[in-house]
């Protein structure tokens, strides 16, 4: 079965530019395809400073879908946004003033990757961030999941003596052109020497606290295994090889399980129950069934609402968001006329991040009940 690699170089194109991300391109690019995926053989997809946030979103989750082992190399800088302090994956158009509408927010990442597991999924990163971001990563981490192994550095920003080179991600590039890939660890450690030895102390690392060198950088939740293979009691492990051999209904099973369990112990509001309900949801995209998926994602939505969290949080308007997309894919008028009379009422508390949504609820809507 073939790999899949992302490979992703994203800075500002204006004066907000603090790294050349697109420089490292030509140099992943020249490494063999089964040699950045660890894999015999391996399909590449390139995305060099791309405009869209949403464009990244769907070639992201087409990788993430895919039923092969996967490794996402990212090359980039981290902002924060101004209304909620959360961390972003700068783009093309990047401002400032515009982070929330122009760049990747960095927890759509760790939720695209949830149904894998981290035995056959791993982020290789070299991020650059500004004073205020590096400050929020130093003291709080860089939340990637629990699903993905993850190596890299966070850098400053060189402040005025102009933009930062990826020399993390090159020196990664420039070890695979011999044609070899070591156990990621070893790979991550002989890259992250060179960049010390190079940068004169200047690179500054995260690291897991209580780790062993070489460490996997950015923190995971507390017990999470860094060890790919430390994943035979992962039900994240199992619920993913399900899926890929196509046994839908084992895998919501699992996550069924799961969710009782969660609800029982710590309610449907806890983070747990919550994380296997949008587990199941996805799982019901996966097997095909939209009408499930998007009424598995307005429950969430309305769980979390009732719960108090905010109406503009990431979580919230990812669970809407995505409720938006699977009652898109609906079929059945019926069934696309009931959900999206639920819809249309979240969407008057929940508008998100894409102007007009509320408006295409609202006219699909119209047409559907317009239909005979």
């Amino acid at each position: 079965m073939p790999g899949t690699v992302l490979l992703l170089a994203a800075a500002p194109l204006g004066r907000g530019r603090l790294v050349d991300a697109a420089g490292v391109l030509p140099v992943l690019a020249a490494v063999a395809p089964a040699v950045l995926s660890g894999t015999d053989t391996a399909n590449v997809v390139e995305l060099v400073d791309p405009l869209e946030p949403q464009a990244v979103l769907t070639r992201l989750r087409a990788a993430a879908a895919a039923p092969a082992p996967l490794t996402v190399y990212i090359a980039g800088q981290l902002q924060l946004d101004r209304r909620q302090r959360l961390p972003h994956l700068a783009l093309a158009r990047t401002t400032p003033a515009t982070v929330r509408y122009t760049a990747l927010p960095w927890h759509w990442i760790r939720e695209e990757l949830r149904l894998r597991s981290a035995g056959d999924t791993a982020l290789v990163l070299d991020l650059h961030a500004d004073a205020e971001t590096w400050q929020y990563v130093a003291e709080r981490g860089l939340d990637c999941g629990p699903n993905a192994a993850v190596y890299g550095r966070v850098a400053p920003a060189v402040g005025r003596r102009g933009l930062a080179e990826p020399a993390y991600m090159k020196a990664v590039a420039t070890l695979l052109r011999s044609g070899h890939r070591p156990a990621l660890a070893r790979l991550h450690e002989q890259a992250l020497a060179r960049v010390v030895d190079s940068s004169a102390g200047r690179s500054m690392v995260l690291a897991i606290p209580g780790g062993s060198a070489p460490r996997p950088l950015f923190a995971h939740p507390p017990g999470i295994a860094q060890d790919p293979h430390a994943t035979e009691h992962d039900p994240h492990a199992a619920i993913s090889s399900a899926v890929q051999h196509g046994r839908h209904a084992d895998a919501d099973a699992l996550a069924a399980e799961r969710e009782r369990l969660a609800v029982t112990a710590c309610g449907p509001a806890s983070d747990d129950a919550l994380h296997w309900a949008e587990v199941r949801a996805d799982l019901a995209m996966f097997a095909g069934d939209a009408v499930r998926s998007c009424r598995a994602w307005l429950a969430v939505a309305g769980v979390r609402l009732a719960a108090g969290q905010a109406v503009d949080s990431a979580a919230v308007e990812a669970a809407v968001d995505r409720a938006h997309h699977q009652w898109g894919q609906i079929k059945d008028p019926a069934q696309a006329r009931e959900l999206g009379s639920a819809l249309a009422e979240l969407r008057l508390r929940v508008p998100g991040r894409r102007s007009g949504a509320l408006e295409n609820v609202q006219q699909h809507l119209r047409q559907l009940q317009a239909a005979p």
